[in-house]
C-alpha cells in the first residue's frame, strides 16, 4: 500500500541480499545506476549508529523525460529512487515513491499516464523480484 506517496514492501532476505537482488534486477532491466548510498556506513564514519539503511537511485531517460515534458518540477523526484532499510525487530524493508502520488505531486498531464501506470508496474515488479521468494 501507498502511504503519502511511499510504497513499502516487506523482503524475505536480509537488507545486503535485497538491495543486492534489487540491483541486480535493476540492471537486468537496463536501468542505469546512477548512485548507491549506504547510510548507516556514512553514519558509523560520523560514530553513530544507524541500522542498515541503504538508498539505490537509477533509471533512464525513456522513463523520465516524458514525465519532465510534461511538468519539469517532477525532476526534484527523478531519477527513481529504492530504500533498502532494517527495522528495529530486525526485519527488512524496501520503500519506494508511487509514481502516480509523485505525477499528482507535480500536476503531471493525462497525456504521460500510460507512461506513469508502466513505471508503476516495472517498479512494483522490481521490489517483488528484490523481496520475495522465488
Amino acid at each position: 500500500m501507498a502511504t503519502d506517496g511511499l510504497i513499502t514492501v516487506r523482503s524475505a532476505f536480509g537488507p545486503k541480499e535485497t538491495m543486492n537482488r534489487l540491483e541486480a534486477e535493476v540492471r537486468a532491466k537496463g536501468l542505469t545506476v546512477f548512485a548507491h548510498i549506504d547510510h548507516a556506513a556514512g553514519a558509523a564514519e560520523a560514530g553513530l549508529q544507524l541500522r542498515p539503511t541503504d538508498l539505490i537511485i537509477f533509471g533512464n531517460a525513456k522513463g523520465g523525460t516524458p514525465l519532465m515534458q510534461s511538468v519539469q518540477t517532477i525532476g526534484i523526484d527523478l531519477p527513481l529512487k529504492a530504500l533498502v532499510w532494517q527495522d528495529a525487530s530486525g526485519n527488512t524493508w524496501l520503500s519506494y515513491n508511487d509514481l502516480a502520488w509523485l505525477a499528482k505531486r507535480h500536476g503531471v498531464g493525462q497525456e504521460v499516464q500510460p507512461t506513469i501506470e508502466a513505471l508503476r508496474t516495472a517498479l512494483s515488479a522490481l521490489a517483488k523480484k528484490a523481496t520475495a521468494l522465488p
